[in-house]
């Protein structure tokens, strides 16, 4: 009894310190954020430091070969720009506020990350308009047994403050101090084209997603977008969703990343990686109880490449009445891998009818686009 009641009160010890450690570590980020924040008011702008997320990656975040599965890598990369744009937002007077994702710029996956390793995402404000900001994020993994480290994964993510008293009040956003004249023209340029591109795509996100295959149905054709198109149908929870009941944007990423898996998997039945992800945009919001429908369909195969539309449609569970709305979209690329991670060719892609036809024309004037850009960065960097 006695040794138990000594264990107890070391025990109560021992949460006491930790809960100081805590504590005097809070305040002393306090006393540093107040001191940026003066700092700004003198200058007229500031900038936030870096904000970094590291976690050891475990079997649970493994895809069925044994790589870190891309979703888990896409909801890092949100969770981090997130923290860092919510907390540069909250460092004025005003409504408390909360970073919400509306979209993400081309993911380049460029090296797989494997279960033991560390992941470190690192986020930094690069970009602030009045009512929008920049995050840019990469991710190095470190295997922490031979201390070995490589870039796997760099994005560009957009976010707009939400008032936590009023998640469709736009707050306005603090500015941040750039380094030149020129680093913040280039922002405004990135600024002006994801606004351009984000009203182009508003034209078409209200296209129809054929219904996935009947089973009862006769099969369809191997190597068709019907054989492969694959939907994936998700009931909203609390454990999804940020403060203000809407889904977390990395939540919706995993989701996509994964029927985007399913498709390039049927179609080659080998081994898949997602590769890249073009630009996903979050045209509404979707709320904790609603039901989710994630669909995918193949939209262009080149040699050893897929670009795989990815839509994601959603409904409330108790307001049928309002019916179902585009709530995501994004082209997701995968390749085929043999057992030794090295790139297979992938199957030709057999189209069928006008509309599809279209999409293969406008995902291949894509794979050009993409592909001319990657050879004319590769140039600037020698």
């Amino acid at each position: 009894m006695d040794c138990s009641r000594a264990q107890q009160s070391q025990a109560s010890d021992e949460v006491d310190k930790t809960t100081a450690v805590v504590e005097k570590q809070q305040h002393s980020q306090s006393k540093q954020v107040s001191k940026d924040v003066r700092e700004g008011e003198k200058t007229g702008a500031w900038k936030y430091p870096k904000n970094q997320l590291s976690r050891i990656m475990r079997p649970d975040d493994a895809n069925i070969v044994g790589n870190v599965h891309g979703g888990n890598i896409l909801r890092m990369i949100e969770e981090a720009g997130c923290i860092v744009g919510t907390r540069h937002c909250n460092t004025q007077n005003g409504d408390r506020c909360l970073a919400a994702l509306v979209r993400v710029e081309k993911t380049e996956f460029l090296s797989p990350v494997f279960i033991g390793e560390v992941a470190h995402v690192t986020a930094e404000i690069t970009y602030t308009s009045k009512h929008s900001l920049e995050v840019q994020v990469k991710v190095m993994a470190e295997n922490i047994l031979t201390g070995a480290k490589k870039l796997a994964n760099k994005a560009a993510l957009w976010y707009v403050p939400c008032s936590l008293r009023n998640v469709d009040k736009i707050m306005e956003v603090p500015p941040v101090k750039y380094a030149s004249a020129e680093q913040e023209e280039e922002g405004r340029k990135r600024y002006e084209a994801q606004k351009m591109e984000r009203l182009e795509t508003k034209a078409r996100i209200e296209e129809v997603m054929p219904s996935p295959p009947n089973p009862e149905d006769p099969p369809k054709e191997k190597h068709t977008v019907g054989f492969s198109q694959s939907s994936l149908i998700h009931l909203v929870g609390p454990s999804d969703c940020t403060l203000h009941d809407y889904v977390h944007g990395g939540v919706t990423m995993k989701l996509m990343d994964e029927v985007a898996g399913i498709v390039a998997a049927r179609h080659c039945n080998t081994n898949v990686v997602t590769a890249s992800v073009d630009a996903i945009n979050f045209h509404r919001k979707i709320k904790k109880g609603c039901v989710v429908t994630v669909t995918g369909r193949l939209t262009f195969v080149s040699n050893k490449s897929m670009e795989i539309e990815v839509l994601v449609d959603a409904s409330s569970l108790v307001e049928a009445e309002k019916g179902k709305y585009r709530a995501v979209s994004a082209f997701f690329t995968f390749i085929s891998l043999d057992k030794d991670n090295k790139p297979l060719p992938v199957p030709a892609l057999k189209v069928e009818g006008e509309d599809e036809q279209r999409r293969f024309d406008e995902g291949k004037a894509r794979y050009l686009q993409n592909k001319e850009k990657r050879l004319s960065d590769k140039t600037r960097r020698q």
